[in-house]
């Protein structure tokens, strides 16, 4: 029984590692990758000083634990979520049963582990913010020259409320 469990300590966002896929082998990783997360699930609301270990302990009943990956940012402090691999996909429909429980006093969120599909990130344009000038190009006006000075336009005041003694 090979159990392998570690803290990743890797961020996805701030991950500088280069990996290099051949279009080849891109499919193979790629249906790899499937495989293993369907053999996964994702615990949400993990306590902060919960080990691998323990989360390995609260999901014996289900089957066996391949991983325990216990996410943490760039300083080493647990995210609050895990992920959990089983040797067996059965496992992953008993662990799906613990959803809800209580570890450490925490009640936890374990739902499948979905695969991550490289560009699947929806693009939201920016919202023209009313306050800012559009970014236009310079039109020059024309020679005409203004009376408030260069680049100069003229402020009105505010009008005033009504005042009947005026």
């Amino acid at each position: 029984m090979a159990v392998s469990l570690y803290i990743d300590d890797d961020d996805d966002d701030d991950d500088y590692s280069h990996t290099y896929l051949y279009p080849a082998s891109a499919a193979a990783s790629q249906a790899n990758r499937e495989e293993v997360d369907s053999r996964s699930v994702f615990v949400g609301n993990v306590d902060y000083s919960c080990t691998p270990e323990e989360v390995q302990q609260h999901f014996q009943t289900c089957g066996t634990v391949n991983r325990v990956t216990i996410r943490t940012d760039k300083y080493g402090q647990p995210k609050g979520y895990a992920y959990v691999e089983f040797l067996e996909v059965e496992a992953v429909e008993l662990a799906l049963q613990l959803n809800e429980s209580q570890l450490r006093g925490r009640q936890l969120k374990v739902t499948a582990k979905r695969t991550n599909v490289p560009g699947m990130k929806l693009y939201r344009a920016r919202r023209p913010n009313p306050n800012m000038r559009s970014r236009s190009p310079f039109i020059p006006a024309p020679f005409v020259f203004s009376p408030y000075g260069y680049g100069k336009v003229p402020r009105f005041r505010m009008p005033m409320r009504y005042s009947p003694y005026f």
